[in-house]
């Protein structure tokens, strides 16, 4: 099997796993203690507005990125505990948080309605919260190219390990 479609189905497995975790709040188990440190503290106050399950999601993303870059610059740690604060501008419900896991990313920019907007949205969206809450610019820059690095080798970084998770 190729290597791009081999980390497509990787993918799409990931996203299922996900999926079924996310179905209740009361089942995340984000580790704030854990992710505290790594932030300022604006940028605390926005990590901990966002969802449990996106929180939880974060920590493994971050445990991830430390696991195999140890020394990874502090502003791309904080990166990876934020990056999908965007999705915290609207809650979801059960059966949105299923459709927009469902669709793609390129889709839900295409059919940008509801939470389908916010899904596809959220990096900028992100970037914009961090901005106005007094995040490290860094950090906002890093949370809004995580899907599209644009060159950036540490957004390729956080794109990489946010798509294995």
């Amino acid at each position: 099997m190729p290597a791009r479609l081999s980390r497509k189905v990787r993918g799409y497995v990931g996203k299922v796993g996900r999926l079924t975790r996310s179905l209740s709040p009361s089942h995340a188990r984000p580790d704030d203690v854990w992710a505290a440190p790594y932030l300022t503290p604006a940028e605390r106050r926005v990590y901990l507005g966002m969802d449990p399950r996106d929180r939880e999601h974060a920590c493994r993303v971050t445990r991830h990125l430390l696991r195999d870059h140890p020394r990874a610059a502090p502003e791309l740690v904080a990166a990876a505990l934020l990056h999908d604060c965007g999705k915290s501008i609207r809650p979801y419900r059960v059966f949105e948080r299923v459709l927009v896991g469902l669709v793609p990313g390129r889709l839900a920019r295409l059919v940008p309605l509801g939470p389908l907007s916010v899904r596809a949205y959220h990096p900028e969206l992100g970037a914009e919260l961090l901005a106005r809450a007094g995040a490290r610019p860094r950090v906002a820059r890093l949370v809004a190219r995580h899907h599209h690095a644009g060159g950036d080798p540490d957004a390729a970084l956080l794109h990489h390990y946010d798509d294995l998770e």
